[in-house]
């Protein structure tokens, strides 16, 4: 059947919604059981107690420091020839000490950490005995809210960070017979501040913190304004009082002079208090609708069914704590969309792409600074964007990529003497492109380069061309960077970056500086094959495309080890005892598309080897990689033990996840819950090998479901049901046309599939001509399942549906 196909959005039923909330019997009573919710450029845990609520409250752009970059001096440079020559000698330690030396001095800073504007505190007097207390997050409506009863009165909350009206906005309502007798304050652990009040409104303002001698220049406002039912609003120099209201909405607006990186010329009170104007001329129920409206319009693309139990009946902390024992396929499908709000909720077009801890932070010296590690993490944070369709939510990461595009010319030039551009394996609201955190940790050149690959994969997906135009410089760029500053390995006469390291691992006792990881050669594979595909599309660099290509045939070959392991480094070095955390040569498995079963099955195996020497149970967003990791190698009990790890209740120890589903490294990192969810994606629709692989790697958990709007590459959008495990119905819908290649377990029957001959044709379908790898000692390889591939012809903007 055909139908031809406008914009779709995918209605969740009754009572899928219903099922997509979090629900709690008890006020959170620390931060890791407090609720999220953000508009992408405000947010605010809530804590729901009855005698006082507490919002704590962020604001994107609140950063210690200010503008500046953290590059070393130019003693660097001059070291970098007997560096590399050190490490060509295998003197590594040698070597990383004399790096370390270069690349302190005192104009140089690990970065800026991301703070906390404060605490919105509710008091509500008498309020301590409240029985029949509930309170949960609507994730099908991004609102929290909170109830119970004092005496004979039922209280409620709403709370939401809106979309549309740029506030935080809370309802508080008393049920008949009762008021709502409140005082507002507010708290800041800045120590640049000022509380007052102002007319009837409550005032923060402040400065951001200094940190490692860089002075804090953001300037921040907070203005809090209550609007009564009834009742009446009294004030006293730092409080506001709120005495025998029917209901009272309380709105919170924040601003920072902050425009961009490096501009701060910005208006804190203007931009604070235009955002509050223009919200309280909303009338409630009109705010709440359309902020709903608008967040809708991006979560309700995609839906997963997986099945409900009684389970679902329980709160949130006892469904964790009997996750990996029990039977509770819906707390993965709702773990799955909790991954989609957040990052809606962390992540809008026009802000600051999502941090360590997305949009939630409250301190002023978070863990690791809550900034951008790009050697895995932020990366890991948009791994949901393009397959979960919200690729709305990509663009602050792409604006940032711009933004380091310019910045890291200057650590390119006067670090490595190589044009381009380069970032190392951090970065924060300035845009610093330097090392952090030393040698053995920092000199990682390759952030820049994993963080391109997103620009890349993005018109994979969508096969926009205008887009491609609007990055082909920040492609160029990075390719340009390597082209200068790969150096030949005097063994094999390999192109390899040096110094460099596999992130944050160690191949001899507190050695971590090395050449060739990789890693490193896998990430360069991809940002000249990225350069070279972008040059193609656009018909431009041909002599440049001709010299990229020459360098491309002179990088590593990826090497099995004496353990039948794909090797993490140029030397054969890899212990099986290794648990780290990092598993980063496996970057060739997942997100690339540099190791197929059907094409490189040697390699296939050589990862899965690996893999399972590092073990399951690790940190949180590692765990969540590895779900990924062994969906691509279509084990889906496997990778679902490993969502079973991850939703286990977390101890300090450990991995895991918090009762406000939160991912724990531990403390809270947010990579881990996107990393999950692009791993579910993945366990049911695959399209970077050739085809769009469908159930690839679905567990038994999941014997029967559904799932819509999932993308696939070719601007594929595909709804599955499958029963048994077997699909009984899928629904194609082509936004570009062209070929649509399927892939499957089992063999199908329709006339208008029809059995695919030789290669696809499909360019977004193009995948990686890697070389021959070379072998010390290879494991036997395992069978991987028969498939079937079927061809289905497409043209842009019609629906294919099939049921078998």
């Amino acid at each position: 059947m055909l139908s031809c196909w406008g914009t779709v959005c995918h209605a969740q039923s009754a009572s899928q919604a219903e099922l997509l909330r979090l629900w709690y019997d008890k006020p959170a009573t620390n931060w890791n059981e407090a609720l999220p919710i953000g508009n992408g450029r405000l947010g605010a845990m809530v804590f729901g107690g009855a005698a006082q609520e507490r919002l704590q409250l962020n604001e994107e752009t609140v950063w210690a420091g200010g503008p500046g970059n953290n590059l070393p001096d130019n003693r660097f440079r001059e070291a970098l020839p007997e560096l590399r020559k050190l490490i060509f000698d295998g003197k590594y330690q040698e070597a990383q000490d004399l790096a370390a030396q270069k690349v302190a001095g005192p104009n140089v800073n690990h970065g800026m950490p991301y703070q906390t504007v404060g605490d919105l505190l509710i008091d509500f007097p008498g309020h301590d005995g409240a029985t029949g207390y509930t309170r949960d997050l609507n994730i099908d409506q991004a609102v929290a809210s909170t109830a119970y009863t004092v005496g004979n009165v039922r209280y409620t909350r709403e709370v939401f960070a809106s979309f549309t009206d740029q506030v935080i906005v809370m309802k508080v309502t008393a049920g008949k017979g009762g008021t709502v007798d409140c005082t507002i304050r507010l708290k800041s652990p800045h120590t640049s501040k000022r509380i007052y009040t102002e007319g009837q409104r409550l005032v923060l303002t402040g400065t951001s913190g200094s940190h490692e001698g860089k002075t804090g220049q953001v300037k921040f406002e907070t203005l809090v304004a209550p609007v009564l039912d009834g009742g009446k609003l009294t004030t006293t120099d730092s409080a506001l009082v709120v005495s025998k209201a029917r209901a009272v909405t309380v709105y919170i607006s924040m601003g920072t002079n902050f425009r961009n990186y490096h501009d701060l010329r910005g208006d804190a009170h203007q931009k604070t208090f235009g955002y509050l104007t223009a919200a309280l001329k909303q009338p409630y129920a009109s705010a709440k609708s359309n902020h709903t409206a608008y967040y809708q319009k991006f979560f309700h693309r995609v839906s997963l069914d997986l099945g409900t139990t009684p389970a679902t009946k329980q709160p949130i902390p006892a469904r964790l704590q009997q996750f990996a024992t029990g039977n509770d396929p819906q707390l993965a499908a709702l773990y799955f969309q909790f991954g989609r709000y957040l990052l809606i909720s962390a992540s809008q077009p026009g802000t600051q792409p999502a941090t360590l801890q997305g949009l939630w932070n409250h301190q002023l010296m978070p863990p690791w600074d809550s900034k951008y590690t790009i050697n895995i993490n932020t990366e890991m944070n948009y791994w949901p964007a393009e397959v979960t369709d919200l690729p709305e939510m990509h663009e602050p990461l792409f604006t940032m990529l711009k933004e380091l595009a310019v910045t890291g010319q200057a650590s390119a030039k006067e670090m490595y003497g190589a044009r381009g551009w380069m970032a190392h394996h951090n970065t924060d609201l300035w845009r610093i492109t330097g090392p952090v955190d030393g040698a053995f940790y920092g000199m990682w050149p390759m952030g820049g380069a994993w963080l391109s690959q997103h620009l890349w994969q993005h018109y994979q997906y969508t096969g926009d061309t205008n887009f491609l135009k609007s990055v082909y410089d920040v492609l160029k760029g990075a390719a340009l960077f390597y082209a200068d500053a790969l150096q030949t390995e005097p063994s094999h006469e390999w192109l390899v970056v040096v110094p460099s390291m596999s992130p944050e691992n160690e191949h001899r006792r507190g050695v971590s500086m090395t050449a060739g990881t990789t890693m490193d050669n896998q990430l360069v594979f991809d940002v000249f094959s990225n350069f070279l595909g972008a040059a193609a599309v656009l018909r431009a660099d041909q002599a440049l495309a001709d010299s990229i290509r020459v360098k491309l045939g002179k990088l590593p070959p990826m090497q099995i080890g004496k353990h039948g392991q794909l090797q993490e480094w140029l030397e054969d070095l890899d212990r099986p005892d290794d648990k780290h955390r990092h598993v980063s040569h496996l970057y060739r498995l997942y997100p690339s598309n540099q190791v197929s079963p059907y094409r490189n099955p040697a390699l296939f195996q050589a990862a899965r080897t690996s893999l399972v020497y590092r073990g399951d149970k690790s940190t949180g967003w590692s765990m969540g990689w590895k779900v990924n990791w062994w969906a691509r190698l279509q084990d889906g009990n496997r990778a679902y033990k490993l969502m079973q790890d991850q939703l286990t209740p977390s101890h300090d120890d450990e991995g895991g996840t918090y009762p406000n589903l939160l991912d724990a490294h531990p403390p809270f990192q947010i990579d881990g819950n996107f990393g999950c969810t692009s791993g579910i994606a993945e366990m049911l629709v695959q399209s970077h090998d050739g085809a769009v692989h469908l159930l690839p790697a679905l567990p038994d958990a999941w014997h029967t479901g559904k799932v819509t709007g999932l993308k696939a590459r070719g601007g594929f959008t595909v709804d599955l049901d499958w029963n048994d495990g077997k699909i009984s119905r899928l629904v194609v819908k082509s936004a570009l046309g062209g070929k649509c290649r399927f892939r499957i377990y089992d063999e199908l029957k329709h006339a208008g599939l029809h059995v695919a001959q030789g290669m696809n044709g499909n360019p977004f379908f193009a995948v990686a001509a890697v070389k021959e790898p070379v072998i010390v000692a290879a494991e036997q390889v395992e069978q991987v399942r028969r498939v079937y591939e079927y061809d289905l012809a497409t043209e842009a903007g019609k629906v294919y549906t099939f049921s078998f």
